[in-house]
């Protein structure tokens, strides 16, 4: 971790995942806007402090990839803030607790496997909410936070093609996705989970091999981000030209 990721790191006594994504470099040398873009793990754990900072961060929208359940259960109501719930079920959780229901017995191994069908996943099944996302981005100028339950593995992927698009090397979105195994830290009721150690220990943090596997699996079927944004996602040209001048300082 670098100075400069504890400096896009805002800290909250709730929420430990918010972060800015703004400062990255693209390849034609032009840089993320700050205060404009964040990520973050579920804002229902704001405290009343935090609700202070976070209004002086101005950001108008929440988009919410959690999944019914997961939203109904910790539900958030903010001033001035529209929340646009994008739902992306969490099927990983569901596998493994029917597998434990089932009797089968659940280590790291198969957390790991499930967890890379779950990257396989965003990229075959959840199309159409991540094309949502992309218009939610595009519908205006003002700064937004995007997030889901730890903000990890629906939001990772959202930024990881957010920052493709915009012309960030492949090395520094790996980077700014394992960032939240340095700030991410699991809520005090989650230790009360059914599923084991070890099993929490590999979903409460991100490995590079989970993301890879989408990148596999794009790289296969669509024959790279490009084609994929483009063909599967549905950016146009015009889309992604915009998307670099609400999002991009301009060109020195």
């Amino acid at each position: 971790m670098t100075k400069h990721d504890t400096h896009r790191h805002i800290p909250f006594e709730g929420v430990s995942n918010f972060r800015d994504l703004g400062g990255y470099r693209t390849h034609d040398n032009r840089a993320l806007k700050w205060r404009k873009l964040y990520r973050s793990d579920r804002l229902s754990d704001f405290t009343e402090a935090d609700l202070q900072r976070f209004s002086q961060l101005q950001v108008t929208r929440s988009i919410d990839f959690r999944g019914t359940a997961e939203a109904d259960a910790s539900n958030y109501h903010i001033a001035d803030l529209q929340r646009i719930s994008i739902p992306i079920e969490p099927k990983v959780v569901q596998s493994l607790s029917s597998l434990m229901a089932t009797g089968n017995d659940l280590n790291a191994a198969t957390a790991h496997e499930l967890m890379e069908q779950t990257y396989v996943g965003f990229v075959h099944f959840n199309a159409a909410q991540y094309r949502h996302f992309f218009d939610e981005v595009l519908a205006n100028e003002s700064a937004l936070v995007f997030h889901c339950t730890a903000g990890k593995d629906r939001t990772g992927f959202a930024a990881a093609m957010l920052l493709e698009l915009l012309g960030v090397d492949r090395n520094t979105i790996m980077q700014d996705y394992l960032l939240t195994n340095d700030f991410y830290k699991p809520v005090a009721k989650a230790s009360g989970h059914p599923l084991p150690a070890e099993v929490l220990s590999v979903l409460w943090r991100v490995t590079p091999s989970f993301m890879q596997a989408a990148y596999d699996e794009i790289d296969t079927d669509f024959g790279g981000v490009a084609q994929f944004l483009e063909d599967h996602i549905g950016l146009d040209a015009h889309a992604r030209q915009t998307l670099k001048e609400r999002l991009l300082e301009p060109a020195a």
